[in-house]
This record gives structure tokens, sequence and C-alpha cells, in this order.
């Protein structure tokens, strides 16, 4: 028998994006009836949530600023066996939930299961962020051969969850990477599913682009230990030499390979700012 699976979506200011994220748990090859999902608002400003709901969906409200706090709320409330995370401008394949499912049926109760993440044109072609974005990806099975993977497509037994103490909810970025790294090192394990798929609409302006920069090096260095902020620091005021190397390594045409290295060195700009700032005391960004 399958387990029951929570699905758990913060929202910030994005309520136009979940009708589209419905229809696709809708169409999940999964039985509706094996599975919940709970949108959690993080106080949006705009909030206007469908004029009806699935049986299987409901709406809760977290006021703490933040995703993970926001995930956090939801799964204090969950009744699942297992919590299926993602986001709200994310497109779940039909086949996500049965994958993970599946998997979760053989597996320990103390795996992490991490599927993969699709980054996905928004229809402007030639765009120089778009294409940024696209090449830059969000590298699950990389991620996951590191011991940790993204919100946008991650599942944790609820055991395991509880038992970790969830999300840092003090974070506004990387909370996934830490609460990973902390059941790892409790003697969790993290498994790649390769058929477990969720789309991920590319960013396609400067300002999504900058914003999402600044909030990862708000992650990076307003939060955790002293010598992982001091590493990252070092990274950021170094050069972007890594991910430069990767976009001219990436299996994609020269030219977006090089308009990738362009935009990287624009961003590299911001977050030597972004890093001054925070590091006078500046708050994180929070999205």
């Amino acid at each position: 028998m399958e387990r029951h699976l929570s699905v758990l979506v913060p929202v910030y200011e994005q309520w136009d994006l979940v009708p589209k994220l419905l229809a696709c748990l809708a169409a999940q090859t999964l039985p509706p009836d094996s599975f919940e999902v709970i949108l959690s608002d993080n106080g949006s400003r705009n909030f206007v949530p469908p004029a009806t709901l699935p049986d299987n969906v409901r709406i809760i409200t977290c006021e703490r600023p933040g995703s993970y706090a926001a995930r956090n709320a939801a799964a204090a409330l969950a009744t699942g066996d297992w919590f299926a995370f993602t986001d709200a401008d994310c497109l779940p394949e039909p086949g996500w939930l049965t994958a993970l499912s599946r998997v979760a049926e053989s597996a320990d109760a103390r795996t992490i299961l991490v599927g993969g993440v699709d980054v996905r044109p928004a229809g402007t072609p030639g765009n120089a962020y778009e294409i940024y974005d696209m090449l830059k990806g969000i590298p699950q099975e990389r991620y996951a051969s590191r011991g940790y993977g993204a919100t946008a497509n991650l599942a944790v037994s609820a055991t395991l969850f509880r038992d970790t103490g969830g999300f840092d909810a003090t974070r506004l970025s990387g909370g996934d990477a830490e609460f990973c790294r902390r059941a790892v090192a409790r003697g969790a394990s993290v498994r790649f599913v390769s058929d477990a798929r969720v789309g991920h609409p590319a960013r396609a302006d400067w300002d999504a682009i900058a914003t999402k920069s600044r909030r990862v090096l708000g992650g990076q260095i307003a939060a955790g230990s002293p010598g992982r902020r001091a590493a990252f620091l070092v990274r950021t005021l170094g050069s972007p030499i890594i991910p430069t190397w990767r976009f001219l390594r990436a299996p994609y045409p020269l030219g977006d390979r090089l308009t990738a290295v362009g935009v990287q060195l624009r961003l590299w700009g911001v977050e030597l700012r972004e890093a001054v700032r925070l590091l006078g005391g500046g708050k994180a960004e929070r999205r």
C-alpha cells in the first residue's frame, strides 16, 4: 500500500502561481486521496487564494517571515508519513509523487529523497538572464552527491523531520542544505530519485536574478557556524572562478555560455556590495 504523503508549500506573494501548481498536483498519477496539500501563506500582502480548493488541499498562515518557518508551520499540521516539499512557482510532473512514494515504500525512514528540478524557459528567447538561470540550474543530482537537496523537490519522512527538529526557522536562505547536513550528521542518508521531477521557470529579468543572489549570499554568510560563514565570505571576496568554469564546461552553445559568464561577472559586484552590507550589520534579504 502506498504511503500517505503531505505536500508542503510555502507561499509568499505568489498566489497568482498557485492555480498552476494545484493543476499539476491534480494531474498526479498518485490518487488524490493518498496525499494532502498544505499551502502555508507567509504573510503575503496580496493574499488572493483560489476561490475553490480540491478536497485534499488546505491553506494555513505563518506570520513569522521566512519560507523555512512557513514549511515548519505546515509540517506541524501535516498528517502524512512522508513530507514532500516544493515551491509555489514549481510545476511537478504527473509522476512526481508516484516516484517519491515508490522509493519511500522501500527506503529507510532516515533517507532523504532528492528529486530533479528542470529549469525551463519562460518564453523569452535570447534573454541573457533567462539563459544564465537555465545554465546555472538547480543541479539536484550534484547536490545529493554532496549530502543535501533543494526544497524545490525534497522528501523527508515525518519521523526524520521531527526527530531532526525541522528547518532552522531563523534562516531566510540555505535552510534546506543546513537541515540535510544536520540530519546526515545524525545518521541519515541522501538518495537522488531521477524520475521524481518538477519544472521551474527560469528567472528572466535582472531584478529577479540579483535578488536571488543577495538572498543566497545572506543565507551563506549571515547564518551558520563561524567557519562555514568565513569560507563563504572568502569565496565571495575572491572571484567567480568556480561558477565561470562550470558555465564554460556546460553542454550549451558557446554564445549561451559566454552570456551566462557575463551575467555571473555582473553578479559578482552585487555579491561584493551585499557582503559589505551584511558585515556592516544589514539584515539578510528575505526574497
